[in-house]
């Protein structure tokens, strides 16, 4: 596939960069990048893949856009306020990139269809507002062997780490559940500085390029927890394996899906 003149001046500072190129380009554009949750972290992560060209991105989300979603979540206008959030992304990112195919998911995520919504998809982004979506994301990831990247935000903290299969711990290796009801205060009582939002979800498309490129050093085997009042990164080690895992662990008790009950959001 030979990119048009269009398509090498639209991606010309990916051309220009060594470890992108043409062929990186290429990869790109002909990738599938599913993002569960269309918000805080979602927005950001879905703008920045479809600037960079990946040929498909998913979105999945039942909610609709809410006035005070768009403090933070900046793939959605005012006009947007009442239409599905699957709706307003999807507009936003064609206009922003018409070489992208974006599928649409208005519908909760559960798990009686996210092993079919992740099956055609090389990476998943974990933009959920949830901990039982989060931890659905890791289960069906383990099981299906797909990359995803997990991310977190509240207040002026935030946190991602990276899994592929095989190559370090899953998110239950971390935290093997959800935290019991109301032991996490939520973005609506607790609040979430917008601009963390956006650093955080970059970051998470960025995993996604150098996945789908073969580029750079993943978060697998680290937690990348960022400090934005103390502008402070703190990147801690996790371990390589964690032999009593419930789901990737020597002795899995986790053999299919289930939804966890729901508990207090962990970003909005």
């Amino acid at each position: 596939m030979a990119l048009t003149d269009e398509q090498l001046e639209r991606y010309s500072r990916h051309i220009t960069l060594k470890e992108i190129g043409v062929r990186g380009q290429k990869k790109l554009l002909g990738a599938k990048v599913l993002i569960i949750g269309a918000g805080g972290l979602g927005a950001p992560a879905a703008m920045y893949l479809a600037a960079a060209g990946v040929g498909t991105i998913g979105i999945a989300d039942f909610d609709k856009v809410e006035l005070s979603n768009l403090q933070r979540q900046v793939i959605h206008t005012t006009a947007d306020v009442g239409k599905s959030k699957v709706e307003s992304a999807s507009g936003t990112l064609k206009a922003l990139n018409p070489d992208v195919n974006v599928i649409t998911y208005h519908e909760y995520v559960s798990s009686r269809n996210i092993s079919d919504m992740i099956a055609d998809y090389d990476f998943i982004i974990d933009g959920a507002d949830n901990f039982p979506t989060k931890f659905l994301i890791n289960d069906a990831c383990v099981l299906g062997e797909k990359p995803f990247c997990h991310a977190g935000i509240l207040r002026f903290e935030g946190q991602l780490m990276t899994y592929v299969p095989g190559k370090g711990p899953c998110y239950r290796c971390i935290f093997e559940g959800p935290p019991p009801k109301d032991a996490v205060l939520s973005c609506r009582e607790a609040g979430v500085i917008g601009a963390m939002a956006g650093v955080i979800g970059s970051m998470q498309a960025l995993e996604a390029v150098k996945y789908i490129t073969g580029q750079g050093e993943l978060l697998t085997g680290a937690m990348l927890v960022f400090d934005g009042l103390k502008m402070k990164w703190r990147r801690v080690k996790l371990p390589k394996r964690v032999a009593a895992c419930p789901i990737c662990g020597e002795s899995p008790t986790i053999k299919e899906l289930f939804d966890e009950e729901q508990t207090s959001c962990s970003m909005l």
